[in-house]
């Protein structure tokens, strides 16, 4: 997700998307027409990237998505109106994951050619692998694999306001608005706290440490400490779904013992 929010940041910046506040069916006004009355229709790409649609998603549905022979069309009608809660967050891949055709549409390339040509070859990341839906196309909420140096340098990049090497390779406001809370998220995770969202990355802290990072399943993390000028990589396995709240916490446990001990 995260690494999909900075292919956004870069469209923005070569004018191919033109603003945040353009809704789906702009942006997708063929698939969106194909489905009457979805609830993603008027969303626009802010709401995506905060995590605030007003819309929910059943993550029981994920592999259901994943295994549909029309995955943009099944996102555009798995999706339903929201309870109202305290945040207005909510976890939504359905939506996230239209932002991979999003793209596509506006840069007449994929996630995966995007990402190879404008952000990791300047980065000298070569290895990746990129889960991809029945039609082809790369997961923009799930699926990418890199070795934990690469993740590393992603993070880095973030940490160093866009820059790597002394060129610019992300817009800085980009990674400023990104890296910063937009509103709370009502998930819990210790011993992380207040936690936030930025651009589909999560801010928190840990005692008075200022954090952002990425999160993947299992414990697959890019953790930046902004104070400290440090970032943390993780690598993990893919645990069933009853065991990855354990894994889960385990990995943090160890982030902030990290974080902590370089302070």
């Amino acid at each position: 997700k995260s690494v999909t929010s900075m292919l956004v940041g870069l469209a923005l910046q070569r004018g191919r998307l033109r603003s945040l506040d353009e809704p789906v069916r702009h942006l997708l006004p063929h698939a969106v027409a194909s489905v009457p009355g979805s609830v993603l229709a008027g969303v626009s790409l802010r709401q995506i990237l905060q995590g605030r649609t007003g819309a929910a998603f059943e993550i029981a549905r994920a592999a259901e998505m994943l295994g549909a022979a029309e995955p943009l069309r099944f996102a555009l009608r798995a999706c339903r109106v929201a309870p109202p809660s305290r945040s207005g967050w909510t976890y939504n891949d359905a939506a996230i994951s239209l932002l991979s055709p999003i793209l596509q549409v506006a840069e007449g390339a994929s996630l995966a050619s995007l990402a190879s040509r404008a952000l990791f070859a300047p980065l000298g990341i070569r290895r990746f692998a990129w889960r991809r839906d029945l039609r082809d196309r790369p997961l923009a909420h799930a699926g990418l694999a890199l070795r934990p140096r690469d993740l590393a340098k992603l993070a880095w990049l973030m940490l160093q306001h866009g820059r790597w090497q002394d060129r610019e390779r992300l817009p800085a406001d980009w990674v400023a608005e990104s890296t910063r809370s937009h509103g709370p998220v009502e998930w819990r995770a210790p011993p992380m706290q207040d936690l936030g969202y930025g651009h589909l990355w999560f801010t928190g802290r840990l005692q008075a440490r200022p954090l952002v990072w990425a999160q993947g399943y299992g414990g697959q993390f890019a953790l930046i400490a902004p104070a400290q000028r440090l970032v943390v990589a993780t690598a993990a396995t893919s645990p069933a779904p009853q065991k990855a709240a354990v894994q889960m916490q385990a990995v943090r446990a160890l982030l902030a013992r990290i974080v902590l001990a370089a302070a």
